[in-house]
C-alpha cells in the first residue's frame, strides 16, 4: 500500500458494490464472518447469492445470526460449494441449526484470536460491519468487537459494510480504514433480539441467584431467558461492576436504575466491559459513544488471568444438563439456542479464581415440555463441557448447591434435591445402584420435598453474617459435627439424656425433610457451601393429634443473641402455614430459657409436667390474651 495516499483517498478509492467484493473471494479460501449481531447481512445476503459459484470455500464464524442459510446450502451441496466452521454451538434461528453438529470446533474463547494473528488458523477474506470512519480514520467495529477484530487484522484481505447505524462504541474496538480493502456502504439496521419471553421455572432460578450475589460484585451473564432473570432480579443491588462477554437490555437496564455503577471492580473500574452487545435497537443507541462502556476483544474479555483481577466477580452461565457427579452438558437447548462451549470454561475458571469470587450455574430442572429430566444419573452420549472439578454453585429452581470439596455421594444427593420431585426417586436409585450412594441408603417421602425459599433470610448479627435458612440434604454432616461441638449440658437440654455419639443415620432419620410434615431450619455461618452450623431448630409432626413437636440447640457461644426466638417464629409460621394445629416441646424444669422463650409466641401456652419434664403446649387457633 502507498503510505502517501491520505485515509480518506483510500477510503474513496477502494469503494465497490457487494457483488463485486463478494467476487473477489477465491476458491479454496476461508473466508470470516462477524459475530453475533454484529453480521454483516447486506454482504453475507451477496455471498449466498454466490455461494453456488464457490469451489471449497470455508466459512468461519462464531454464533449464526442465520440472517442467510448458508449452512442449508453447505448440506445441499455436501460441502462441494461451501462448509461451515463454527465456534459456537447455537443459532438465534433454527433449531434444527443447534444439532448440526459436525460444524462445530470446541475452544476456549479466548484462546481463538491468536488462532486467528498466528495463522494457525487462517483467514484468507473477513467480512465485517463498522461505522463511518471518524475524522481520523478510525471505524468502530460496535456490536460485534470479540473475535471480529483479530480475524480482520489477520485476513489477506479485509471487506467491510459501512453501516451508518452500527453504535460507535468505545475501548479497543476499532479498525482503521487503512487496514480493510473494500469498503461496501449500505445502511440497514442492526440485527436486535427481543427480550425473551419470560418463564416461571427461569424467574425461581433468578431468585436463587439473587440471594447469591453480593452487593459489590462484578457480574458476567450469558444470554437467554434464564440469564437474563438473573439479571433482572439484582435489581436491588448496589454497585455492581460489568466484565462480560455479552451486554444486554437487561445489564443496560440495571445502568439506568444505579444498580451498576463499577465503582468497585478494582479492574477497569468505572468502565463497563464487554466484546459483544446482543439486544434491542434501544441498547444499541444506549452503547453509541457512551464513555463508560468499553468493548475489547475475547482474548481480553474472556482471558481468565484478567477476570480474576475483578471484585467478587460472578460469572452465571445457563448448561443445558448435568449429571449427579457434576459434569456439565452446555450444546444449545431446544428452547433457548443461546448455549454453547464458547466463554462458558473462561469465566467460571476466571471467577473462582478471583477473590471472593463465584461461579454459579443455572439449570432448569426439566424439558419445557416436563417430560425429560436435565438432571441425569451419568452422562453417556452427550458431550461434556465442563469437567466435574470446575463446578461449583449450582441452581435450579429448587434449590441452589455449592459442589466444590464435595465428595461423589454429597454431589449425588445434593443434585437429587436440585431435581424435579417428579425425577428424585428414579435418580435416587441410580446413585444407588452405580454406587454413588451407600446400598443401606433408603427412599423417603421426603426427597419430594420443594426447598422454601420464603424462609430463608441473612442478618448481621455481631459484625458477622448468619443465613437462617431450612436445611438442605447435603447438610447432614455439619448438623452432626454441630451436635459434636455442643456443650454436653445443652446436649443434655436438646436431647433429654446424655449422649456422646450422632451417627449418621440417626441424623439423617431426623432430618427426613420434607419441608411441610417435618422441617428443620439451620442457622449458618460461613461461605455458601462450606459453612458452619451454629443452629437447629426443627419440628416433626405427630400425625395422630396433628400436633408438631419443637426442639432447638444453638452453640453456646451464640447463645443469648435472639437465634432461638428467630427460628422457633419461624417453625410456628411454617407450621400453621402447613396445616398443622398445635405446637409441643419438651424440656427439663432447669431449662428456664427454653421455657420462657415458648412462652413469646403469641399463642394461649399451657404446662404440664410428664415424667419429671416439663411439657409446653399451645394450638394455633387460641391467641394470648
Amino acid at each position: 500500500m502507498n503510505t502517501t495516499v491520505s485515509w480518506v483517498d483510500h477510503y474513496v478509492n477502494k469503494k465497490q458494490t457487494a457483488e463485486a467484493a463478494i467476487s473477489l473471494i477465491n476458491p479454496g479460501q476461508r473466508v470470516f464472518f462477524g459475530s453475533y449481531c454484529g453480521e454483516p447481512q447486506h454482504l453475507v445476503r451477496h455471498f449466498f447469492l454466490q455461494t453456488l459459484k464457490f469451489t471449497d470455500v470455508e466459512v468461519v464464524r462464531m454464533m449464526a445470526m442465520e440472517s442467510s442459510p448458508l449452512t442449508l446450502v453447505a448440506d445441499q451441496t455436501k460441502d462441494r460449494n461451501l462448509n461451515i466452521r463454527s465456534f459456537y454451538n447455537g443459532s438465534l434461528m433454527s433449531k434444527r441449526l443447534a444439532r448440526d453438529m459436525r460444524c462445530i470446533t470446541p475452544v476456549n474463547l479466548f484462546t481463538i484470536p491468536p488462532l486467528f494473528k498466528q495463522r494457525k488458523l487462517y483467514i484468507h477474506t473477513a467480512l465485517i460491519q463498522v461505522t463511518p470512519p471518524d475524522d481520523f480514520g478510525w471505524m468502530s467495529l460496535g456490536v460485534s468487537v470479540d473475535i471480529t477484530q483479530a480475524a480482520a487484522l489477520s485476513a489477506d484481505l479485509v471487506i467491510a459494510q459501512v453501516n451508518p447505524a452500527m453504535p460507535r462504541v468505545m475501548g479497543n474496538s476499532f479498525i482503521h480504514v487503512n487496514d480493510v480493502d473494500v469498503f461496501v456502504e449500505y445502511e440497514e439496521p442492526i440485527i436486535s433480539i427481543q427480550k425473551p419471553g419470560k418463564s416461571e421455572a427461569a424467574q425461581k432460578i433468578a431468585d436463587q441467584v439473587a440471594r447469591l450475589v453480593s452487593d459489590g460484585s462484578t457480574l458476567q451473564a450469558g444470554i437467554g431467558p434464564v440469564s437474563q432473570a438473573a439479571l433482572a432480579a439484582l435489581g436491588n443491588k448496589n454497585d455492581l461492576g460489568v466484565h462480560s462477554q455479552f451486554i444486554t437490555d437487561e445489564i443496560m437496564h440495571l445502568v439506568s436504575k444505579g444498580v451498576i455503577t463499577n465503582k468497585f471492580k478494582e479492574f477497569n473500574e468505572g468502565k463497563l466491559v464487554g466484546s459483544s452487545a446482543v439486544g434491542t435497537s434501544n441498547l444499541y443507541d444506549f452503547l453509541d459513544d457512551n464513555p463508560a462502556i468499553e468493548f475489547h476483544p475475547s482474548d481480553y474479555v474472556n482471558s481468565p488471568a484478567l477476570i480474576l483481577r475483578n471484585r467478587k466477580m460472578v460469572s452465571m452461565h445457563t448448561v443445558m444438563m448435568m449429571d449427579l457427579t457434576g459434569q456439565v452438558a452446555t450444546d444449545a437447548l431446544a428452547t433457548s439456542h443461546y448455549s454453547g462451549v464458547n466463554g462458558i470454561l473462561d469465566f467460571m475458571r476466571g471467577a473462582t479464581l478471583a477473590r471472593d469470587g463465584k461461579s454459579i450455574l443455572m439449570l432448569t430442572s426439566t424439558s419445557k415440555d416436563g417430560q425429560k429430566s436435565h438432571i441425569v444419573p451419568m452422562m453417556k452420549e452427550t458431550a461434556i463441557v465442563v469437567p466435574r472439578v470446575d463446578v461449583h454453585y449450582v441452581v435450579t429452581e429448587f434449590g441452589a448447591v455449592n459442589l466444590h470439596g464435595k465428595s461423589l455421594q454429597e454431589r449425588a444427593m445434593a443434585m437429587i434435591s436440585l431435581a424435579h420431585p417428579d425425577f428424585r426417586d428414579e435418580l435416587f436409585l441410580n446413585a444407588r445402584e452405580m454406587g454413588l450412594l451407600g446400598k443401606e441408603r433408603v427412599l423417603s417421602e421426603s426427597i419430594h420435598g420443594i426447598y422454601p425459599l420464603k424462609i430463608e433470610e441473612t442478618r448481621e448479627i455481631n459484625g458477622e453474617t448468619v443465613t437462617i435458612r431450612p436445611a438442605k440434604p447435603v447438610d447432614i454432616r455439619r448438623i452432626q459435627e454441630h451436635y459434636y461441638n455442643m456443650d454436653s449440658k445443652d446436649i443434655y437440654s436438646r436431647f433429654l439424656q446424655i449422649k456422646t455419639r450422632f451417627m449418621r443415620d440417626e441424623i439423617e432419620q431426623k432430618s427426613q425433610i420434607d419441608y411441610r410434615n417435618n422441617l428443620t431450619i439451620v442457622v449458618v455461618i460461613g461461605e455458601f457451601g462450606f459453612g458452619s452450623i451454629i443452629g437447629v431448630g426443627e419440628y416433626l409432626l405427630e400425625k395422630a393429634g396433628n400436633t408438631a413437636e419443637v426442639a432447638f440447640s444453638i452453640n453456646r457461644k451464640w447463645q443469648g443473641k435472639g437465634l432461638g426466638r428467630i427460628l422457633l417464629n419461624k417453625l410456628s409460621r411454617a407450621a400453621r402455614e402447613n396445616g398443622i394445629a398445635n405446637l409441643v416441646a419438651y424440656t427439663s424444669p432447669q431449662n428456664k430459657k427454653m421455657i420462657e422463650l415458648f412462652k413469646t409466641l403469641p399463642y394461649k401456652i399451657t404446662n404440664t409436667y410428664e415424667d419429671g419434664f416439663v411439657v409446653l403446649r399451645c394450638g394455633f387457633d387460641e391467641r394470648s390474651t
